[in-house]
This record gives structure tokens, C-alpha cells and sequence, in this order.
């Protein structure tokens, strides 16, 4: 799919919820598409290898069970880095072999040992050359993603959703806010008794359920319509600069049927947001990666947009201007919820003075922090302080 073109909402549908998107690669054949374009997979490659396995798996591999734990070696083996949508190789894998057969990435232990017919097996298969070949995250390739337990369109205009505000989002940012039957509690379940919520860190308020909620940078619209979801009564603004990116976002709109409720929006930051707007939650997830970072990513992450990922020399750049502009928007017992990944460090070094804070999640991740809007007030001085050494500079 070219970079100005967007799948709509009923092909999305169609083509990953009736049927899945084949892939036409060749074992046997040199006039591979991947092949005739890379080079990487003829005999005269490193991957030469890689070919030969492929063909004795096809071979003498059988059941699910086996491609997976065939693919999980084979990602090893070539150094291929998972870090965007999956957690680790086996369940990178997992989704590789149960997408090419058409089934749920949590599969049921029971079907593992499955036999899978021919056309299945060139399927995973192929899947799996393209991934080790062109080094290409999963989700492009197959241009699905999940995020919250819901499926969303994802291409190279938007970041891979990956973001551990899903948890909060599955709590509906318990305790800070009061909880109905849609929430996910996160944490274990002790002595036979319901399972708990899980505490990240949010302070404990329990206030009515946010009316108006506003997603900033919002990429693929993900973290907008999972909360839409959890949030049935709330209006849901949806936020970015980036005109390919809302393309998408509207797909994934479309697709769950959330227009009466997300509504998509062009906008530098809350530049083309109408002051009157108050909202009771701010989530955003923007840019933070910073330059010594973005001068060494591994191949899998130059596929996803630059400028969603980069932002100044120690990542901060668009944080600084959300951390001075947000109390304009936020209603007077708001929460902000920033996401700044490992640009926590270089947050905490430029206002030493400020006590974040950063939340602690169930499943792994970190350099999320929540503020509220009487925090963002009272330290409003030093945020407008980084927004003119940011201004003089450019």
C-alpha cells in the first residue's frame, strides 16, 4: 500500500476479520517478490541458510506447536529485534503462525498440536522468510496491530501501539476515577477472591467519570478508541499533527464504529483545540525518543515514522510545551497522563525540583507519569521557562 493511500474501515474489516491477507511468496522459486527486490534470499546470501531451514521445516515440521517453537529459533537466530507490538520472540512467533492460519493470537493450548496442511505451511512460512528477510515489524507487514484487546489498522504512517497506558486504560485509571463494570481490574487474584485492582500509582480520588477526555498525538487512534470503550459517556477528541496519521486514525474509527463518540482532529499539539474546551483526562503519547537513541535504532524501527518518534536532543521537546499548555485545557480536578519512555531520566534532571509522579505497571514498562492540573499550575513558571529556550532556538 503506497504512503497516500489508506485502507477504509470495511476493507479492514473484510480483509482481517473474513478472511485473511495471503501471502504469495514462493519457497521453491527464484522469482520470490521479496527475492527480486532485496536480494537478501538466493543462494549467494547470508540467508541462504535461512532458505535451506525453511525447506526442511516444510518439510519435516507438522503441528502449530512446531512452527512456533521452528520460529522462535529461527528469529533468534538472525538477531531479529521484538519490541513493537510483541514483548519477546515466542510470542512474536505465535502471532506469525497463528495469523498466516487465520486464528486468534491466543489460540487455545488444545489446537497447538493441530497438523497443518501444505498451503498452511508455505503460509507461515512465508510470513515468517518476510519478516527475517526485510527485517519489517510484523504489523506493517500484516498491517494489524492490538492494543487493549482491540484490533486496529496500523501502516508506516504510525507508530506500532505498544503503549502500557493500555493497562490503565483496562482500569479506567482506577482509583483516580470511579469504576463500573467495564473495567479490567490488572491485578492477581488472591485466595480465590476477585482479582484486585492493580495500584499503579494513581492517586485516590474516585471522582465521576470523565465526561471529555482528549487523546494527544494519538498516531493510529488506539489509545482514543480503547478508552472510548472503556468510557461508553465520554466524548473523545483525538489529536495529531500529522494528516497521514489521521487517515488512519479514521480507519480504526470506522472500523468500531465510534464516530459519534471520537472525533479526530488536526492540530499542533492543542493549537486548533477551542479554549472553552475542559477536560476531565489528558493522555498523551507523544514523541520522546531522544537524539543518542535515534542515532543507533536497530532496522525494525526505521520502518516506523521519524517524526513520531524523535524529539530533540533529549526527547522533551514537545513534553515541555504539553507540560506548559495542558493546565489551559484541563479541568481544575483533571489528570494529564504523559508517556515518556527513557527520556524519564532526562524529565526528572530538568525540573530536579518536581516530584513526578511515575506509575508502576502490572506487565512491564515505565516513564509514564500523572499530574494533575493543580501540579501543572504550580510549577507553570519553570515549564514556561523550557518553552522559551525552545522558542530562542529555533
Amino acid at each position: 500500500m503506497s504512503e497516500h493511500q489508506t485502507m477504509s474501515a470495511e476493507e479492514f474489516q473484510n480483509q482481517y476479520f473474513n478472511g485473511q491477507e495471503s501471502h504469495d511468496f514462493d519457497l521453491d522459486s527464484d522469482k520470490n517478490s521479496a527475492t527480486d527486490e532485496t536480494g537478501l534470499l538466493n543462494e549467494h546470501s547470508q540467508f541462504a541458510t535461512l532458505h535451506a531451514e525453511l525447506e526442511e521445516a516444510r518439510e519435516q515440521l507438522f503441528s502449530i506447536r512446531d512452527f512456533i517453537r521452528f520460529a522462535v529459533t529461527q528469529l533468534r537466530n538472525h538477531d531479529v529485534v521484538v519490541a513493537q507490538g510483541t514483548t519477546d520472540e515466542f510470542a512474536e512467533a505465535s502471532a506469525i503462525v497463528l495469523h498466516s492460519l487465520s486464528l486468534d493470537w491466543s489460540a487455545n493450548e488444545q489446537i497447538l498440536d493441530c497438523r497443518l496442511i501444505a498451503s498452511e505451511k508455505q503460509a507461515v512460512l512465508a510470513l515468517l522468510e518476510e519478516r527475517i528477510a526485510e527485517r519489517k515489524p510484523l504489523s506493517y507487514l500484516i498491517n494489524l496491530a492490538y492494543f487493549c484487546d482491540l484490533p486496529f489498522y496500523v501502516d508506516e504512517r504510525v507508530l506500532i501501539p505498544r503503549s502500557p497506558v493500555a493497562e490503565l486504560i483496562r482500569q479506567q485509571f482506577y482509583p483516580y476515577f470511579d469504576v463500573n463494570e467495564l473495567a479490567k481490574p490488572q491485578g492477581a487474584t488472591v485466595n480465590d477472591q476477585p482479582t484486585a485492582f492493580y495500584d499503579h500509582g494513581l492517586e485516590m480520588k474516585q471522582l465521576s467519570q470523565p465526561e471529555r477526555i482528549l487523546d494527544l498525538c494519538t498516531g493510529s487512534g488506539c489509545i482514543a478508541i480503547a478508552i472510548a470503550t472503556r468510557f461508553v459517556d465520554a466524548l473523545v477528541d483525538a489529536v495529531d499533527i500529522d494528516k497521514g496519521a489521521l487517515e488512519v486514525a479514521m480507519v480504526n474509527v470506522n472500523h468500531h464504529d465510534l464516530n459519534h463518540q471520537v472525533n479526530v482532529i488536526e492540530s499542533d499539539l492543542f493549537a486548533k483545540l477551542p479554549a472553552e474546551h475542559q477536560y476531565e483526562l489528558i493522555v498523551t503519547n507523544p514523541p520522546y525518543v531522544d537524539a543518542a537513541i535515534m542515532a543507533d535504532l536497530p532496522p525494525e524501527f526505521l520502518y516506523e515514522p521519524e517524526h513520531a518518534l524523535a524529539a530533540g536532543q533529549d526527547g522533551l521537546d514537545l513534553v515541555h510545551r504539553i507540560l506548559f499548555e495542558a493546565a489551559d485545557y484541563l479541568s481544575p480536578e483533571g489528570l494529564l497522563i504523559c508517556e515518556v519512555g527513557d527520556s524519564e531520566w532526562a524529565l526528572s534532571q530538568a525540573y530536579p525540583d518536581i516530584q513526578f509522579n511515575w506509575l508502576k505497571f502490572a506487565n512491564g514498562g515505565h516513564g509514564v507519569f500523572a499530574i494533575t492540573f493543580d501540579e501543572l499550575m504550580e510549577h507553570r513558571e519553570l515549564f514556561s521557562y523550557y518553552v522559551k529556550l525552545l522558542d530562542n532556538r529555533q
